[in-house]
């Protein structure tokens, strides 16, 4: 089978952590006495690197309470987290991951979540050692910035005609166009069809076994 490297958004495309990050932010909002952002705010930046979000969200304030925020949000995070089950992983996604990893299909990661938030989902899966990389917030610019997928295809040796960037935003595809690498947008998770399509990607996809079915498709 020819390599392919399927490289995976986080947030709204393998898991849905949607109500851990509007409650981690409402709360984070709240801790410096300002109106929290509607949840449809939240959700339209997901993706980002957090202090480039809190800065979408936030532009009229002074840099030092951004950075505050910054904070409030990571510690709400872990409260919010802790306070209740992991956020759960998409309806076929374990079997979607398990069917890619077994056909010879290398796996990655590119995400706008830290890399507490990467270690603690792989823990809470049991998804430690399926992925060939993991790239994080830390140590890259944000999307949609190349770097984290460039850094994926570094490290597993693997040419841009070998891989496909999957994302459930805008922030993915263009990501993964900058690239120079396929990109499938996901319908299951925080942006809409039409934010998704108009971004161009190369294409849609409405459910895990159809993007797997396709994925293993593009391997063979």
């Amino acid at each position: 089978m020819p390599d392919l490297l399927a490289i995976f958004d986080v947030d709204g495309t393998l898991i849905d952590s949607q109500a851990v990050i509007v409650t981690a932010m409402t709360r984070a909002f709240e801790s410096v006495d300002l109106e929290p952002p509607s949840s449809k705010q939240v959700l339209s930046l997901v993706g980002l690197s957090l202090p480039r979000m809190i800065g979408a969200l936030s532009s009229d304030l002074d840099p030092r309470v951004q950075s505050q925020l910054v904070a409030s949000y990571r510690l709400r995070f872990g409260e919010a987290v802790s306070e209740g089950a992991p956020p759960p992983a998409y309806a076929g996604v374990r079997e979607g991951l398990a069917r890619l990893k077994a056909a010879g299909v290398t796996l990655g990661i590119a995400t706008g979540k830290s890399q507490r938030g990467i270690n603690r989902l792989l823990e809470a899966e049991g998804w430690q050692g399926l992925f060939a990389t993991c790239q994080c917030a830390n140590f890259h610019p944000s999307k949609p910035h190349p770097s984290m997928i460039r850094r994926a295809l570094l490290e597993t040796a693997t040419e841009p005609e070998q891989a496909v960037m999957i994302g459930d935003t805008t922030y993915d595809m263009e990501m993964g166009q900058a690239a120079e690498v396929a990109t499938f947008a996901v319908g299951w998770g925080y942006h809409d069809r039409d934010r998704l399509e108009g971004s161009g990607p190369d294409g849609y996809f409405t459910d895990v076994p159809g993007l797997v079915d396709h994925l293993l498709d593009r391997a063979r």
